[in-house]
């Protein structure tokens, strides 16, 4: 028999094509026999159509050798399904083709397992058999959104008057926070080439270079830990603009975003989303990255620790204001203690276990412990009861209404004499809770800019200043005077957006100046030797007339993940590392020829194992 050459796809056909006579190729997803009927469930990328081989027919044989994952080719007629036998759930399923010809193209072994909508196999045996994997139902849809939404991105960037503009893969390597993957040089022994870890330093370079508007679906490396939402290499939509400020960034992104999820989601987002400040986000979410999909902020405690008898919150506050006068006289902002607390609506009747697993949830993130008391008795009179209530009985009708709490609500409190960790500690248990409590839709899409981040943290274990996003961000403008005198107060002109509890991008202003960058250099501790051997060449571009300019770089791992409601960027990765950064399917990283090693001067060091 001669190749039946395909005439449509499976997921096409319907009512009104009835009586064409087709050629279907696809894999046989199932396969049914009822009383020497045979039924296919024939699949391909576009969807299932059922083909139908007749009792007694010439092709019963050759149908009884098909297994599920056979490829095959099916020649026959389009006829409408019996009554009672529609499938409302299918597209194609009014509809069914009756073989007269079929053609095995190729016949598969047993499966490792079953190719369905969603696969229960472990990660491990997907990753190895990636090529499987990828058929299931689950991974076509997901890959097809990835494809959809890089789509959108593109034509929406074009029509806003970007270059799409490719940058090196083989790049100078550069301090910028995570360690980079090195290529050895053949032709120039000791020396080596870095995979970008982002394309900053040239993206700013064009903007020197007078493109006025660039991006890029950018492959971006980093040799760092694996996790839910990291890669060893990622993708991101990495944009530059000149003669812009934050407004024209947030406002462009914002536009950006309100296209791919009209176009791929057909939700409407809003025009404008969400501001908080550094400060705001720790103080009432305990993380730069809050999901704001529930409420439950954080609040602050501290007014009622004087009046109170718990000996614990007295001394973190107390602590914490005499570590704030130390560091002040070294010239380091810093804040004292604190007490946050955390209303959580209608829980008075979380078991004693309930909050054991929330206070382990606190302790991850260095809190000493959770306090917590139960809401009783009624709005006009309310009583706390459990836990610290002891401690705080006689203020109980001003903590109540002061955090607004109700009766059968659960209050739950941490005290730290540094603040940052009772925000963070309490942070995680509101997250925690937040996933315990089904609060979190994947189908709501909960927007929030990040804005006015410290530019310099300073690095306690090796007493000196670092830069927060990277060495390049602006200062704000009112700093420019305070700089080297108050690191710590200043201000960077930095942005992130954030999605449901995700960095989704991160940006700033760049800064356009050679001495104002050489000022940053030298709080960072960057002599001006080494400042000049690792990024001279940006340096130098900045001494011929370089623009005002910023940018940004949404993830678009992450943004298709979240689209698609996944925990994982593994999900929408063609072909994702695992959790050690190997590939199950093609056995890397591996050894190589002694050949090789010989032609790029390397040699192997191996160590012993302890």
């Amino acid at each position: 028999m001669e190749q039946l050459k395909r005439t449509t796809h499976c997921g096409a056909l319907r009512k009104q094509d009835v009586g064409k006579t087709v050629v279907l190729n696809g894999w046989v997803h199932r396969k049914r026999d009822h009383g020497g009927i045979t039924f296919i469930n024939l699949r391909d990328r576009y969807g299932i159509t059922q083909v139908v081989v007749g009792e007694g027919s010439a092709l019963s044989a050759l149908t009884a050798e098909l297994r599920n994952e056979y490829c095959i080719a099916v020649e026959g007629r389009v006829r409408l399904r019996p009554d009672g036998m529609v499938n409302p759930e299918m597209p194609t399923g009014e509809i069914e083709v009756d073989a007269d010809q079929l053609l095995i193209l190729n016949r598969s072994e047993v499966l490792p397992f079953p190719i369905d909508e969603e696969t229960g196999a472990k990660e491990e045996l997907r990753l190895k058999y990636r090529y499987l994997d990828l058929r299931s139902g689950g991974m076509q849809k997901r890959i097809r959104l990835r494809h959809e939404v890089s789509f959108a991105v593109r034509a929406w960037m074009i029509r806003q008057g970007f270059y799409e503009i490719e940058t090196p893969t083989f790049i100078k390597s550069t301090p910028e926070g995570a360690r980079d993957y090195l290529v050895p040089s053949r032709l120039y022994p000791g020396k080596f080439y870095a995979l970008p870890q982002s394309p900053q330093l040239y993206k700013q370079i064009l903007m020197v270079a007078g493109f006025d508007k660039y991006f890029q679906i950018a492959r971006c490396y980093r040799d760092e830990d694996a996790r839910g939402d990291r890669q060893p290499e990622f993708t991101q939509i990495d944009i530059e603009m000149s003669f812009v400020d934050r407004e024209d960034i947030l406002t462009m992104t914002e536009g950006l975003m309100g296209h791919v999820f009209k176009q791929c989601l057909n939700q409407d987002l809003p025009p404008q989303f969400t501001r908080l400040s550094y400060e705001t986000a720790q103080e009432q979410y305990g993380t730069d990255k809050p999901d704001l999909r529930f409420g439950m902020p954080l609040q602050d405690f501290g007014p009622y620790i004087a009046a109170g008898d718990f000996q614990a919150f007295k001394d973190a506050l107390a602590s914490g204001e005499a570590a704030k006068q130390v560091a002040a006289a070294k010239g380091i902002t810093q804040a004292g203690g604190g007490v946050k607390a955390l209303v959580v609506p209608g829980k008075a009747s979380y078991s004693r276990k309930q909050i054991e697993e929330l206070e382990a949830q606190a302790k991850i993130y260095q809190a000493k412990g959770l306090a917590w008391m139960k809401v009783t008795g009624t709005q006009a009179a309310p009583v706390l009861e459990g836990g610290v209530a002891k401690f705080f009985a006689a203020q109980a009708k001003e903590i109540v209404q002061g955090l607004g709490a109700n009766p059968g609500d659960l209050i739950l409190m941490v005290g730290d004499a540094r603040r940052k960790i009772a925000n963070i500690a309490l942070g995680a248990v509101r997250s925690k809770l937040g996933r315990d409590l089904g609060l979190l839709d994947p189908k709501r899409f909960a927007f929030v800019w990040i804005l006015d981040f410290p530019l310099f943290t300073f690095n306690e274990a090796e007493n000196h200043w670092e830069a927060a996003h990277h060495m390049f961000s602006y200062p704000q403008t009112q700093y420019h005077g305070s700089l080297e005198q108050d690191p710590g107060s200043v201000k960077g002109d930095l942005y992130d957006l954030v999605l449901n509890g995700y960095e989704l991008a991160s940006g700033s202003i760049r800064i356009h100046d050679p001495v104002l960058q050489k000022r940053i250099f030298h709080i960072l501790g960057f002599d001006p030797q080494e400042a000049e051997q690792k990024f001279g060449f940006l340096t130098e571009a900045f001494k011929f007339g370089a623009p005002p300019h910023g940018g940004i770089a949404p993830g678009l791992d992450r943004l298709v993940m979240l689209m698609a409601g996944e925990t994982s960027i593994k999900e929408v990765i063609p072909f994702p590392k695992n959790s050690f950064a190997e590939s199950p399917l093609d056995d890397s990283p591996s050894e190589v020829a002694q050949k090789q090693l010989d032609e790029l001067h390397l040699s192997i060091v191996r160590t012993q194992a302890p």
